[in-house]
């Protein structure tokens, strides 16, 4: 399972195609809503039941990155994208069996319990290898990748839609595109473990000067192990930066098409379910955009200015939308598609920060670590944004007036992001690994375990 050496004269373009055979495929997560509707009506399920192999999968995502990051920096890229093709595949295996015996809980057990483990194991796998590859432009490659997550809905729903047409929507029609998922995705992902490599020891890829830059002064050329990076206030802080930024992102993204229904319901240009829909695909895109267009923009003006841009102009969207939003849908769908951006590039600029502050060394543990505040958000964003719609709608209210308590919620959780991002310093030289610099940014990941 060792990841062999590159060889000499290998190109570093050919590890981001390694790591988006694994993100693209894991990002079909973001589609599961193509099966809801079939297993509801073949298993008898509710809405909320029907969920919950996509709820579990998330939980498992930011449960495993957190807990499997250290693994998955010991043992190396290729053990951790090999765990995540067997985890993920044979969840759609497990579910197969579930929906063709009709035993619901093997589907939820299967898919969101297996397969999610497979979710955050190949969720952080190439992210300590890319940044190895390519220490020039760390927001680039990792933004490569992860926009890949973001954009496997984009494959996934059309292509499930259709097979669930071709097969039928009953309980053995289902069964059928769940085997047929676990096998493709299987074959997709081995792509992904035979083609990633890890640099030289002797090899410097992409070492060549980098224009001075307003963060250079976060940039560290020391390296912090995970135990010690989450003793750090610099991780909380950017625990808190992460988790108000895509609490935000999520505010919009999970509730998109009946928000923009109810803010232009009353107006003389309702929206039509055609046209919600479409402004969800938008949205999508804008959060794949985001993901590869901000994350190398931070290569360029620093990690904390680009954070800057996603909290403070990220609260001036919702401002715009919650004061002027239902008078004019140009400026909703543009301040909406904004917000979704930062929502991306978030995810996306959130492993170049943790390496310039941390280093190199355990940066993918780190990373998972980090990525409970994911898990947080994704409960912390609906919660707020239909709580309120629900409590405002029992006041009285209507349109846009269930969004307008919380937008301005939104608003203070970004300020607050805001200032936690204001307060991310150097980290003290008492959390430093006593670990040459030249060691450990050659040393190939799995060789990191006789270190950590």
């Amino acid at each position: 399972m060792t990841p062999p050496l590159a060889p000499v004269g290998w190109s570093r373009w050919l590890v981001p195609p390694a790591a988006l055979s694994v993100h693209l495929s894991i990002g079909q997560a973001y589609a599961w809503s193509v099966f809801k509707p079939p297993l509801e009506s073949a298993l008898g399920l509710s809405g909320t039941a029907s969920a919950l192999p996509f709820q579990l999968g998330i939980v498992m995502l930011g449960l495993s990155a957190a807990f499997g990051g250290t693994l998955v920096e010991r043992n190396g890229p290729r053990w951790a994208m090999t765990v995540a093709l067997c985890c993920f595949s044979s969840g759609f295996l497990l579910a197969a069996l579930g929906a063709a015996t009709e035993q619901y809980w093997l589907i939820v057990f299967g898919y969101g319990f297996v397969g999610g483990i497979g979710l955050g194991i190949g969720y952080i796998s190439p992210v300590s290898t890319l940044i190895k590859w390519f220490p020039d432009r760390p927001g680039m490659a990792t933004g490569i990748a992860i926009m890949g997550f973001g954009g496997g809905a984009l494959i996934a729903s059309p292509w499930s839609a259709q097979m669930l047409e071709s097969f039928g929507t009953d309980s053995g029609g289902i069964a059928l595109a769940f085997l047929v998922h676990g096998l493709v995705y299987a074959v997709f992902m081995t792509l992904g473990v035979l083609l990633v490599r890890v640099p030289r020891p002797d090899s410097r890829p992409g070492k060549a000067p980098a224009p001075a830059r307003p963060a250079d002064t976060l940039i560290s050329t020391a390296q912090v192990s995970a135990r010690s990076a989450v003793r750090t206030p610099q991780f909380w802080c950017l625990w808190v930066v992460l988790c108000m930024n895509v609490t935000a992102g999520i505010g919009i993204l999970e509730k998109a098409a009946p928000m923009i229904t109810d803010f232009f319901t009353e107006t003389d240009t309702p929206v039509s379910v055609s046209a919600a829909a479409g402004f969800v695909a938008l949205l999508s895109a804008a959060n794949m955009a985001g993901r590869i267009g901000w994350s190398s923009a931070s290569d360029l003006i620093g990690r904390k200015n680009v954070y800057r841009v996603y909290l403070g102009v990220g609260a001036v969207m919702y401002l715009l939308i919650a004061r002027f939003g239902d008078s004019s849908k140009p400026l909703f769908v543009i301040c909406a598609l904004v917000i979704l951006s930062f929502y991306g590039g978030g995810f996306a600029t959130i492993p170049a920060y943790l390496k310039d502050l941390f280093g190199t060394y355990q940066v993918g543990a780190i990373h998972g670590r980090l990525l409970t505040a994911w898990s947080t958000a994704g409960v912390l964003g609906p919660l707020i944004v239909n709580r309120v719609a629900d409590s405002q709608e029992e006041a009285g209210r209507s349109g846009s007036g269930l969004y307008g308590l919380s937008f301005t919620i939104m608003i203070g959780l970004l300020v607050i992001g805001f200032v936690a991002n204001e307060l991310v310093r150097p980290v003290h030289p008492r959390h430093h690994v006593p670990v040459p610099k030249e060691a450990a940014d050659d040393r190939p990941t799995v060789q990191q375990q006789h270190h950590a």
